[in-house]
């Protein structure tokens, strides 16, 4: 089994993250931010990464160290379960439609981490999470975990619509990309015979 484990303690944080590639998509998600955790749930679900989340944040502050700290956190123990990435599909691309709303996923599990961002919310708040942190959320996944990331919102007007599609187009790029492709063996899907070097 690829699995991962994380445990990241600072000053404005504790956190413990744990995922498994091979999993069926069941999560234990606790943020102390309930959208954020509704939205973590929606990308274990729909990649099939096993995902649990706990984190203790100085939400009295306010929801930065928090969010930034859980993205980090679990793109670290994405990178730890995918170890040299041998056998991986390495690219992964969704389009995904909520209601009136569709957005675009593209990534690349590359080593070489880059977050396009192309989507724009309407509203300071999903819940109350602040939605200037969600982009920032997903720039610290792509950090941590090496994902060359593209998101963009092609069209759609509901708040909650653009942001789940982007949480679901996530998931489906990323069970792509992390699947075991038999024809690969356990090479890795580079001629340099590494990623991110």
């Amino acid at each position: 089994m690829r699995t991962g484990r994380i445990e990241r303690k600072t000053a404005e944080t504790e956190i413990l993250v744990e995922v498994n590639l091979d999993g069926t998509g069941k999560y234990d998600i606790s943020t102390g931010i309930g959208f954020l955790d509704h939205m973590i749930e929606q990308f274990s679900r729909h990649s099939l990464i096993d995902v649990t989340l706990k984190v203790k944040g100085d939400l009295h502050v306010d929801q930065h160290h928090t969010t930034e700290d859980s993205g980090i956190a679990l793109g670290q123990a994405l990178a730890a379960a995918l170890g040299d990435k041998a056998g991986i599909g390495r690219y992964g691309e969704a389009h995904s439609p909520m209601d009136e709303t569709l957005v675009r996923v593209v990534l690349d599990i590359s080593g070489r981490p880059y977050l396009v961002w192309k989507v724009r919310f309407t509203q300071e708040k999903l819940g109350e999470l602040d939605t200037e942190l969600i982009d920032h959320w997903f720039h610290s996944v792509a950090q941590a975990a090496g994902l060359t990331l593209h998101i963009q919102q092609l069209y759609g007007t509901n708040n909650h619509h653009i942001c789940e599609g982007v949480f679901k187009g996530f998931a489906r790029a990323m069970r792509s990309a992390v699947e075991l492709d038999a024809r690969k063996g356990s090479a890795v899907p580079s001629t340099k015979g590494q990623l991110g070097g």
